[in-house]
């Protein structure tokens, strides 16, 4: 059985088509775990093992693999690049202990790769880049090596360079000659050395003072240097022909930190925080970091990060707060899709669990020694919406229960129900990503439905000062029905909680206050359902001051109705107008782009409120914009800056709508409710 200090946890990064499936197949092939080399085109990898993976030709979710070399023991995950499947990237670093950036040599660095980069430093991990496909002809290397010290800093030293011919690579570290392709060995190694021995002062004053430094020395001070992320190393692979991988599992199982060497894992109680020592001896605390679904048997699988402990079949196991234990069952390994039992899972290990329904990305396992919960990289909040009808009517319940299922897989994908609108309305992170999953949701669970653009949820407001009256009479014979109602209107400032503000300033008994609920109910019925286009009224402050009542005629739904109608009255009178929810947008692009953008949020009606530089020549211009202008503008973006931009939204607040755009909302209303009556 592997001890904890044999691990070595890493997580390939990096923005899609770089390569890191390629990579991670390398990586099983060197090592002996697969006899063939699989490629993306041909379908056969071992990480990419979903239909839809293997239908679209990128990865979409986190695959597990492990593997040896040098005597460790490697668990690799692989994760998606393109951004809309970011969330399964992020919720994978805490898992890791060393992040792996793969970028393309060709392509250089691309939006995917600066946020995946951003989150791993956030995280404090160890980082060593990877520059893939160094055999592409459009590829220069050189340029991007420097534009890879402008973005991530000058700690980013080439741990090996492509020899002449790109058919093999020198190592910089160990070696301080050889014919690189370009560059040369003895300065990358001298700086490389430089960098490293900076970590540990002693080293860096004997060093400085000209006394020599041994090899086993520069090995000792560079692992605590990557550990601590002083140094970033670079090394440069071609997947395709597998150079360069050796040399990368060589590094990983030399120098990267073992579970045991990285700082204590901290679980949050409150204001309470405690650190986890890597120690199979210790109490066990694991975090859910990945959840997925077995493409033939629809099986829930967890995969958790061990911290601490042991875990064991017949661990008395609980999640979170829960109080019941909970078994674990057959402790399991994957490979791709397939997996294979072990033992144990000790701290340090990467394991699996099947069958706990309860199990949800993010919370801790233990024995009821610890308590609290891990930190999680901050996931961006799905923008893109759809609403969905099930095709079959009949199927509400079971399109509820796919939804669930597909909501534990990913953070990024959210459902809700718009209790305004009453649509189902599912969101995430651009237009490919609620595709993938209404595709995954027809293949497993048997499901069509059909989508329209979510409605946009309006308000309902006045504008000026207003009295209404309303008297309800009616006579069947027998006894009657009576209410007679004076109230005011007025607008209450913006934003006002509650939105109705209600008083009942009756004095002398004109109307009984046996009668106030009633009257408030027909108030609120419109304040529901609007009286200009159907939406929902807020900022309205209702006094009502007078009426009259009927000794045996004055009925609760006389005076209901009577409420209804004074209060329909006033707003009539109260200058109505419809309300649009304003958004926050924060935009990140390359600084070339700023003009095209500022330009395209004028056209929408919004108002840019700062841009701020950041490394790498981006830039982050925030706006506010009317949220209808927005809706769709995923495509929007991507089409201006060739994919390269990203942004992220946030309610704000409500405006007035202009004239113009009230009409053809209202319209669209009075189109709508003459189809419902026909």
């Amino acid at each position: 059985m592997a001890q904890t200090d044999d691990f070595r946890n890493i997580v390939l990064l990096g923005h899609g088509g770089s390569g890191k499936t390629s990579i991670a197949e390398a990586i099983l092939h060197k090592t002996g775990k697969t006899n063939r080399l699989g490629t993306v085109e041909e379908k056969n990898t071992v990480s990419d093992y979903d239909d839809e993976e293997k239908e679209r030709g990128n990865s979409i979710h986190s695959a597990i693999m492990h593997t040896k070399h040098n005597g460790k023991e490697i668990n690799v995950i692989d994760t998606p690049g393109y951004p809309d499947f970011i969330g399964a990237a992020l919720t994978s670093i805490p898992a890791a202990d060393c992040c792996v950036i793969v970028i393309n040599a060709s392509t250089g660095i691309e939006i995917n790769t600066r946020k995946l980069f951003q989150a791993s430093t956030e995280a404090e991990k160890a980082k060593i880049i990877v520059i893939n496909k160094i055999d592409s002809d459009t590829a220069d290397i050189p340029e991007l090596l420097k534009q890879i010290q402008q973005t991530f800093g000058t700690q980013c030293r080439c741990a090996n360079l492509p020899n002449a011919d790109k058919s093999s690579v020198i190592d910089c570290l160990t070696k301080s000659s050889g014919e690189a392709l370009f560059s040369d060995v003895e300065s990358a190694h001298t700086e490389l050395v430089e960098s490293a021995i900076e970590a540990d002062d002693k080293l860096m004053e004997a060093y400085l003072g000209g006394e020599e430094v041994s090899q086993q020395q520069i090995a000792d001070v560079f692992a605590k240097a990557l550990a601590q992320g002083k140094i970033i190393p670079v090394l440069f692979t071609n997947a395709r022909k597998e150079i360069g991988i050796t040399e990368l599992l060589d590094l990983v199982t030399t120098y990267a930190p073992s579970p045991a060497q990285v700082k204590p894992a901290k679980l949050t109680d409150g204001e309470n925080v405690a650190e986890l020592k890597a120690d199979p001896s210790g109490p066990l605390a694991g975090l859910v970091f990945r959840i997925g679904l077995d493409p033939r048997s629809n099986m829930k699988y967890a995969t958790i990060r061990i911290f601490s402990g042991t875990l064991k079949s017949d661990t008395a196991m609980m999640r979170g707060n829960d109080k019941k234990p909970i078994r674990p069952g057959h402790v399991l390994k994957n490979q791709g899709a397939e997996i294979s039992e072990i033992p144990v899972g000790v701290a340090g290990d990467i394991v699996t669990l099947a069958k706990l329904e309860e199990l949800q990305i993010g919370d801790l396992i233990h024995d009821g020694k610890v308590a609290g919960k891990f930190e999680m990289p901050h996931v961006p909040a799905p923008m893109f919406s759809l609403a969905l009808e099930p095709t079959s009517k009949g199927d509400e319940q079971k399109l509820s229960i796919a939804m669930e299922k597909l909501t534990e897989e990913d953070v990024c994908f959210k459902v809700s129900r718009d209790h305004q609108t009453h649509e189902l309305v599912i969101s995430g992170m651009g237009d490919l990503h609620l595709r993938v999953m209404l595709s995954k949701m027809e293949k497993r669970f048997k499901l069509a439905v059909t989508t329209k653009k979510p409605k946009i949820p309006y308000r309902e407001t006045i504008t000026a000062k207003a009295e209404g009256h309303y008297r309800h009479k009616k006579q069947t014979g027998g006894a009657g029905q009576f209410g007679e109602v004076f109230l005011r209107v007025e607008p209450a400032p913006r934003g006002s909680e509650p939105t109705l503000q209600f008083s009942w300033d009756i004095f002398g008994g004109s109307i009984p206050g046996q009668f106030e609920a009633p009257i408030l109910k027909g108030v609120q019925e419109i304040m529901e359902n609007g009286a200009v286009a159907g939406f929902p009224m807020k900022d309205v402050k209702v006094s009502i001051y007078d009426g009259k009542h009927h000794p045996v005629d004055s009925k609760e739904v006389a005076f209901r109705a009577a409420g209804k109608g004074a209060f329909l009255d006033a707003i009539q009178k109260a200058k109505p107008c419809l309300l649009e929810p304003i958004v926050n947008i924060e935009i990140t692009v390359p600084a070339d782009y700023v003009g095209n953008i500022a330009g395209d949020l004028s056209s929408r009606r919004g108002r840019v409120q700062g841009q701020d530089m950041l490394a790498g020549n981006m830039m982050v211009i925030k706006a506010q914009v009317p949220l209808s202008e927005v809706a769709s503008y995923d495509s929007q973006l991507k089409s201006v800056t060739g994919g390269q931009g990203s942004y992220s939204m946030t309610l704000s607040h409500y405006e007035v709508v202009p004239p113009n755009v009230q009409q053809q909302v209202v319209a669209q209303y009075a189109k709508q409710k003459q189809a419902e009556a026909e």
